[in-house]
């Protein structure tokens, strides 16, 4: 019975593969669904996620290796690649599985998938890494190109990285992408405290600690926190650490209007709320219905009431609001999301140079949109879950040099938590994701000036 269900593991995270890289489709959303289709075991679902995340994750550098085995084969199907890819990966980084019982199960599946012919190319191939080893990386002279493929990462994206923030740092970042994630919540402060909402995880089983960083905030050892009674009940919202300094820039007094322009799906809107204490108003915009109904189901969840949403693209938010009717603007803009490339690491395979450019025209556009809208005297911050630049330092940049109505506002760091200040840069906040192990985050405040 457990041979079986150990196969079944390996060819859903074949099928996996091979759907992620033919229909560019996110590997999350994928993995859920073929839980709950193919009924696999609880304690297989694990395994079933290394499998996936880590083949992925290490694609590029699983290529560099089976390239010269492949030499002589000249046309090898996507499936077969893919396989090929899945095995190798427990051969190189799996300790627990041994080689033999990896190429063993990879030939049984080739010789259902296929014919004679690929399952004994797939038992050579295989067999001749196992004999030979596998190839050097250092015999790559270039360390930009050597840390590419060593970390998997495209190479004009390490090149772009080492010139934005040097080589050390790129590395660390590339190193760390290849790393899960800890699952991290924010405590409704509004119900409850961090000490007794951890005392209630811990009650539920959940192996829990405070996070020494954001003082609202939880990290789960072990665990998914979403299926915790503790979620049910809107004692928490699962949101990444940095993804929390979004409102804690914003600042925000009982009572007080705030707008939140790309809202979905609720994480930043919510907290803001709370903060709020459910006093004010906080108008969270979105361009889709259905993501708009996220926003209301966590503010349900959540016992939020100061919450008012609209599916409404940001760009035309003059035609909805009076001038100068909020008290501050968050502007959480669309962005390449490379900050968050260790929860979707197929991301990394499909992002182009140029997407970053025709982002930036849209982040342009949104703050030139909002910024009208906001009193005087008032706080609008600008956020992103990238690292790059030309999406946030550059756009910044420009929108100050078009509004001599605004400037940077270095006061935020008095409102960022303790151990978060000493990194912000007069009205700005780089987080990496080495910095404190959580997503790449962009972070710029600016107030609108009262003369």
């Amino acid at each position: 019975m457990k041979k079986h269900r150990t196969k079944n593991v390996r060819e859903t995270a074949l099928e996996l593969l091979e759907a992620i890289e033919k229909n560019q489709s996110y590997s999350n959303l994928l993995l859920n669904n073929a839980i709950k289709k193919n009924d696999i075991d609880q304690k297989d679902i694990g395994l079933l996620t290394e499998l996936t995340y880590g083949t992925l994750q290490r694609r590029m550098t699983l290529d560099f290796y089976l390239k010269p085995f492949l030499a002589g084969n000249k046309k090898v199907e996507s499936w077969v690649k893919q396989l090929l890819r899945l095995t190798l990966y427990q051969m190189v980084y799996l300790n627990k599985i041994p080689d033999r019982a990896a190429i063993f199960e990879a030939v049984e599946i080739a010789k259902r998938k296929g014919h004679k012919g690929i399952s004994g190319m797939v038992n050579g191939v295989l067999r001749n890494v196992q004999r030979q080893g596998l190839p050097d990386l250092e015999q790559i002279e270039d360390n930009v190109e050597r840390l590419s493929i060593e970390t998997s990462h495209p190479e004009w994206l390490v090149r772009r990285w080492t010139n934005q923030l040097g080589f050390e740092e790129t590395k660390k970042m590339c190193e760390i992408n290849l790393t899960a994630p800890l699952q991290t919540a924010r405590v409704n402060e509004v119900k409850v405290t961090r000490e007794e909402c951890l005392s209630l995880l811990k009650s539920e089983g959940y192996e829990v600690e405070p996070s020494p960083f954001i003082p609202v905030a939880i990290k789960c050892l072990r665990g998914n926190l979403a299926n915790s009674q503790v979620f049910k009940d809107g004692l928490i919202t699962i949101q990444d650490e940095s993804s929390m300094l979004a409102a804690y820039a914003l600042g925000g007094y009982q009572n007080e209007k705030i707008l939140d322009a790309c809202a979905a799906p609720g994480g930043k809107s919510t907290h803001i709320a709370e903060k709020l204490r459910n006093t004010g108003q906080v108008i969270s915009l979105d361009l889709h219905e259905h993501k708009v109904k996220l926003i209301n189901d966590n503010a349900c969840r959540l016992g939020l009431s100061n919450i008012k949403t609209d599916a409404l693209d940001s760009r035309k938010v003059q035609e909805h609001y009076e001038k100068e009717s909020f008290d501050r603007i968050l502007v959480d803009a669309p962005c390449s999301g490379l900050g968050v490339m260790r929860r979707k690491p197929d991301m990394k395979y499909t992002k182009k140079e140029e997407d970053l450019y025709h982002l930036h025209k849209i982040q342009r556009n949104l703050l030139d949109a909002v910024s009208p809208l906001l009193k005087k005297g008032g706080i609008l911050v600008y956020s992103t879950c990238t690292v790059d630049k030309e999406e946030n330092q550059h756009v910044v940049q420009s929108f100050l040099k078009n509004h001599a109505e605004f400037e940077g506002d270095t006061s935020v760091r008095e409102r960022m938590p303790l151990a978060i200040a000493p990194s912000i840069d007069g009205f700005e906040l780089q987080i990496l994701p080495q910095d404190i192990g959580s997503d790449g985050f962009y972070i710029a405040c600016l107030r609108r000036k009262v003369q």
